[in-house]
């Protein structure tokens, strides 16, 4: 793990609770890859499941390597997101703790850190699209992904 990352830990009240956002660590590493698979299927259904089970353990491989950030209330992984030089390749958050400030948490984060932030979201994924835009993120140009065949946006952020 990069021990650079270590440095941002954010804690915050919220009238929910506390919860804190800090750098993934190797004891993290089971609870994200489940939170990576489960997510990825329930909100890809137009890609089937042995996709997400046939790229896991690649994944398993390379997240750690990656800069990846963790949002954890009471000692609960709740999601995670993964950035390298600005490019979002991931934001995942519980099935049941989306639409509660998770993954903008998250994303509040990064944009901290980066004046330009990118990344690819499914065309299919409707939430997620709706999701950027209120972050602020433009829709750039559109590409198929070919290991899915689906089309996929590149969308930006700046400061």
């Amino acid at each position: 793990m990069n021990s650079q990352r270590s440095t941002v830990r954010i804690k915050k009240e919220t009238l929910e609770g506390d919860y804190m956002v800090r750098a993934l660590r190797s004891k993290d590493l089971e609870s994200v890859m489940e939170i990576w698979r489960n997510t990825n299927i329930q909100a890809h259904s137009f890609i089937t499941e042995d996709y997400w089970n046939n790229n896991y353990n690649l994944v398993k491989e390379i997240l750690p390597q990656a800069e990846v950030y963790i949002y954890e209330t009471k000692g609960r992984i709740q999601g995670f997101i993964g950035i390298d030089s600005g490019y979002i390749a991931g934001l995942f958050v519980l099935q049941e703790e989306q639409s509660k400030g998770v993954g903008q948490a998250l994303v509040e984060v990064v944009k901290e850190q980066y004046n330009q932030l990118s990344l690819k979201v499914y065309e299919k994924n409707i939430k997620a699209i709706s999701f950027y835009k209120k972050q602020g993120f433009n829709k750039q140009s559109k590409a198929i992904d070919e290991s899915t065949g689906e089309v996929e946006i590149f969308m930006v952020w700046e400061k």
